[in-house]
């Protein structure tokens, strides 16, 4: 949602250098449409999706099974053309299942490297949380570095790397809550929920006599979403928003209830998808709304409240909405 005050859509400031952001948003809108093909009525998730691609970040979907986050990823993945990579999550995984191994081979007579899922452009960690913290813990290098260690060797990651994860609801039976470390790492956190009536009614319709994903074709390549994400690294933070988002980060850590509160890298997470978000919408600079529409989605995972908040049914999501509400806002003189 866009700003309706002209003080606040006004930058203070001449825009840096030029940016091809309509090529952007071109790009951007053909990825959205394209993966909404296939996605119906989760206009929202795409476009949280996108702005995890954009910003170089890893998303968390999280929700019950059966609500299309499988399906979301190999969409993304298609519409790129991306190289697709798929670890199964289970509590029998093990570490050299993602990273790969190296293995004797008899005929040669030398060791050879079978690559594992994870060097791959855009990789899905179906059901994370159903693999043990040991397994969980073998993904932390490649999302924080964007390369991985095999028997001491270290192998790059392609680019565009993009890790979407999806989750289900920790309640459920066998399993295992991410640790801090691994859920700071995740850019943004999104929720799909179940599809209205209507949205429903359209997807029996749409896969009644066939799947739409087979046939879906790309609208980009992955040389051209790396020109994208070098293109977002050019929007502008005023030194007014600036403080606006950190004001926000900062009062996470003092506020009632909250035992953890979002780490630096948090900070720079937020700023850079804030970054993306303004360039998809065809601004060359961050406003106020990016930061409040980003709040929940780049924060709530990242803060741990108190055992007392929990008893209290206070949640994350409730936390950084109290906290964004009595940040001040920044309003650009118009003289």
């Amino acid at each position: 949602m866009e700003l309706s005050s002209q003080a606040s859509e006004r930058p203070s400031y001449v825009p840096g250098p030029t940016m091809d952001l309509m090529g952007l948003t071109s790009t951007i809108d053909a990825l959205r449409a394209n993966i909404a093909r296939v996605i119906v009525g989760q206009d929202e998730t795409i476009q949280l999706l996108l702005v995890a691609l954009l910003a170089e970040g890893h998303a968390l979907i999280e929700d019950v099974p059966g609500t299309g986050k499988t399906v979301l990823a190999r969409a993304l993945a298609r519409s790129i053309a991306g190289d697709f990579g798929r670890i199964q999550c289970t509590p029998d995984l093990l570490p050299g299942d993602i990273t790969g191994i190296s293995f004797y081979n008899q005929k040669t007579g030398e060791f050879e490297f079978r690559p594992g899922p994870i060097l791959a452009q855009i990789v899905l960690a179906d059901e994370i949380n159903r693999a043990t913290p040991r397994t969980q813990s073998a993904l932390l290098e490649a999302m924080a570095e964007r390369q991985v260690t095999v028997e001491r060797e270290t192998l790059p990651l392609p680019r565009p790397f993009m890790l979407v994860a999806t989750q289900n609801p920790i309640e459920l039976e066998g399993t295992f809550p991410l640790p801090e470390a691994q859920l700071d790492r995740f850019l943004l956190r999104a929720r799909m929920g179940y599809p209205s009536e209507i949205d429903e009614r359209a997807i029996l319709r749409r896969f009644r006599m066939a799947t739409p994903l087979e046939d879906l074709a790309p609208v980009a390549d992955a040389a051209a979403v790396v020109g994208l994400m070098a293109t977002v690294r050019q929007i502008r933070i005023d030194p007014s928003m600036e403080q606006y988002l950190l004001e926000v980060v900062r009062a996470t850590r003092d506020q009632p209830g909250v035992e953890l509160g979002v780490s630096p890298r948090g900070a720079l997470a937020f700023a850079r998808a804030c970054q993306a978000l303004a360039a998809m919408r065809g601004r060359a600079y961050v406003i106020p709304d990016d930061i409040k529409q980003l709040a929940k989605p780049v924060l709530a995972h990242r803060i741990i409240a108190t055992q007392e908040a929990r008893i209290h049914g206070q949640i994350a999501e409730a936390i950084i909405e109290e906290v964004v509400s009595k940040a001040h806002v920044p309003v650009e003189s118009l003289a």
